[in-house]
Parts: structure tokens; C-alpha cells; sequence
């Protein structure tokens, strides 16, 4: 392989395996089905109850609006519950309900049921090839968040 194609072949391929196992998820899921964005502002939520959205939108890295479009939709649909702050009136603090975790908690069951799956069929030397890329894949996505942390 030449090094120039590497990067974008190593971008295909996480691009196409995120995208398989989104597909193979949605199957099973209850209720109506989420969106991508959707997952991450819930998962978003999820680890950093009572963010506020427009904080939400800088750490997705989305517009303030896309964002609050979101906030209604997933309120609307039973999944966020969104508060005045007590500080601020004017902003609004994010928290998930109990349906939501719920539902955020069977997808990572389903996920990790999934890939550990697919895992499990491949050569020894290839489940250890996968393990001992993952401290890279990690500082990888550190520095694309960084990057996106800087612009």
C-alpha cells in the first residue's frame, strides 16, 4: 500500500464499519429509530448530564440551531428533558430520561453483542492485530478532537 493511501484507506474503512454496525443495529432497536445525531446527543447527555445546548453544539461540533432542532425533536419524543438552569433562565439544561437511558444501555449491549460477534469469528492474529491498534485508533481521535477543539 502507498503511505499516501493510507490515510484515506484507513478512513474508508472506520467510515464502512461504523456504517455496517449502524445498519445491522437498527434492526432491533425499539421505538422510533434515532438518527446518528441523535445517538450522539444522547450519548452526549448521557455523560455530561444537565449540558446546556449550546455547549452541546460545540462539543459535536454542530450549529447552535441543528442542535436545538434536536433538543425538540428527542424531547417531543419522550428521550431528553430539558430545564430552565437555575443561574440563567434563559438556558436550558439537557438530562435523559429513564426511556432513554434505557434505550442507550440495550444499544450498547446490542453493539457490543454484535462486534464481539464478528470479533470472535476472526484469526487469533487478527483479534490481537485489532487490540493492539486500539491505543492508536484512541490518540488518533484525540488529535482529530483537538484539532476540532482548535478551529
Amino acid at each position: 500500500m502507498e503511505a499516501d493511501a493510507f490515510p484515506e484507506e484507513l478512513a474508508d474503512v472506520l467510515v464502512g464499519v461504523q456504517r455496517l454496525i449502524r445498519r445491522r443495529l437498527r434492526g432491533g432497536a425499539p421505538g422510533p429509530r434515532l438518527r446518528g445525531a441523535e445517538v450522539e446527543l444522547l450519548r452526549l447527555v448521557e455523560a455530561r448530564p444537565g449540558v446546556g445546548v449550546s455547549a452541546a453544539a460545540r462539543r459535536l461540533h454542530l450549529a447552535g440551531n441543528s442542535v436545538s432542532t434536536l433538543v425538540n425533536q428527542l424531547v417531543r419524543d419522550g428521550c431528553l428533558v430539558r430545564e430552565a438552569d437555575p443561574a440563567d433562565r434563559r438556558a436550558a439544561r439537557l438530562s435523559l430520561t429513564a426511556a432513554a437511558g434505557q434505550r442507550l444501555a440495550d444499544w450498547r449491549r446490542r453493539r457490543t453483542e454484535l462486534v464481539g460477534r464478528h470479533v470472535s469469528r476472526l484469526a487469533e492474529t487478527d483479534r490481537e492485530a485489532l487490540r493492539a491498534a486500539l491505543p492508536a485508533l484512541r490518540r488518533l481521535a484525540a488529535t482529530l478532537h483537538e484539532e476540532t477543539e482548535e478551529t
